[in-house]
């Protein structure tokens, strides 16, 4: 077991690594899809909403795999694509297909969280800052912004986990992760158990970072509405 560990550590490091770039870009375009998806479901707009809903029931309504295999095998073989250089950068690579198919699931779950955050605002707290004659981008920025992300903030933080787990799907369109070096390893040594107990050991420590930053992060919020 001491020999496994002293051989598997610095394999499944190059993973990891790999790993924690593909869930924390997904993240940052993850949290800016979910905002801009949580805007557009409470705007006036009437195809604005219904473009924001189609996205969420889309990307919401099916498993994460499938998009990745669409994404990958499906997207990346049409001509269009292949013939415009920005295109086929972004979809003839296995790792910035993870990071779009990732961003866009969670991107719909984030913006449901918003939506909701946004929605649970109380209408007096509107009306009182219009009253002080705060105008509505003002309003948004003070008021309403802050206390739709205390109330939207558990959903966002559990999301952030799910989002770095969904990166272990990423194997399965070659892309050289976490999980993927664990498989090659596996397939060397033929200890299953052991070898994906250490990959389990580095999500859980990864997610473990996410979660103390996010429990900083509530704890300040906290802080500030009791201020």
């Amino acid at each position: 077991m001491i020999e496994l560990i002293e051989r598997a550590i610095p394999v499944m490091l190059e993973g990891f690594w790999i790993t924690a770039a593909i869930g924390l870009t997904s993240i940052a375009l993850a949290s800016m899809l979910g905002l801009g998806s949580a805007l557009m479901r409470v705007s006036g707009n009437r195809l604005m909403r219904g473009c924001a809903f189609a996205y969420s029931t889309l990307f919401r309504g099916t498993p994460l795999l499938i998009q990745l295999f669409v994404l990958y095998y499906g997207v990346g073989t049409i001509d269009l694509v292949r013939e415009q250089p920005a295109l086929w950068w972004l979809f003839s690579d296995g790792a910035r297909c993870a990071v779009l198919a990732i961003a866009l699931n969670s991107g719909a779950y984030m913006g449901e969280a918003i939506r909701g955050g946004l929605q649970s605002v109380p209408q007096g707290q509107i009306d009182a800052a219009r009253a002080c004659g705060m105008g509505s981008v003002l309003a948004f920025r003070r008021i309403i912004f802050p206390l739709a992300v205390r109330q939207a903030f558990p959903a966002y933080s559990n999301e952030l986990v799910l989002a770095i787990k969904g990166t272990s799907l990423a194997s399965t369109i070659a892309v050289m992760e976490l999980t993927g070096y664990a498989r090659r390893l596996m397939s060397q040594s033929f200890l299953i158990v052991e070898t994906f107990v250490i990959a389990g050991v580095l999500y859980l420590a990864l997610n473990l970072f996410l979660l103390g930053c996010a429990h900083l992060v509530e704890r300040r919020l906290r802080i500030e509405q009791v201020r």
